[in-house]
């Protein structure tokens, strides 16, 4: 009896290692911020606000915000409530529901990439234009707001500089 209990102690014991070694603790509680960081991404790529996130094998992550929100990096950024991507070392490719301003005009971002670590600058495709910026604008999540907490913020501003004319 003592032998059969120690056996099935002795295999669930090789049973755990096993999984351990396949599947680390750190890497299933790993934040979203913590993958782009050893994909060679900045972590403030995306925002505070991420809810889950799916990564497959096949490289396809898909993140899940509280819902969709604004925030700035040089400009104004709408991230949809799931933003979709291919991940690879160094970038983030097909992506789809981020749109970035550019002269009043809200255009899609299809590919962020950082070439070299070393030059300091990322690059944003957004369709008709690449833009290279800063990595600095990156290394900390930003905090993004509702849709419509921003809207309310610029009528007051609109408001305000109006009132001073």
């Amino acid at each position: 009896m003592a032998a059969v209990l120690i056996t099935r102690i002795f295999s669930l014991f090789i049973l755990f290692s096993i999984s351990l070694s396949l599947f680390p603790l750190s890497a299933v509680s790993s934040s979203i911020h913590d993958l782009l960081r050893s994909r060679g991404l900045p972590a403030g790529l995306v925002p505070k606000e991420v809810r889950s996130y799916t990564l497959s094998d096949n490289g396809r992550l898909e993140v899940f915000l509280d819902g969709p929100c604004m925030t700035k990096f040089e400009n104004r950024v709408f991230f949809d409530s799931v933003v979709r991507a291919n991940l690879s070392y160094g970038s983030l490719s097909g992506v789809v529901g981020l749109t970035q301003e550019e002269l009043f005009l809200w255009l899609p971002v299809k590919d962020i990439i950082v070439d070299d670590p070393k030059s300091g600058l990322i690059l944003f495709d957004i369709g008709v234009a690449h833009k290279q910026l800063s990595l600095s604008l990156f290394e900390d999540p930003p905090d993004c707001k509702p849709q419509g907490f921003l809207k309310d913020h610029v009528r007051k501003e609109k408001g305000f500089f109006e009132a001073l004319r």
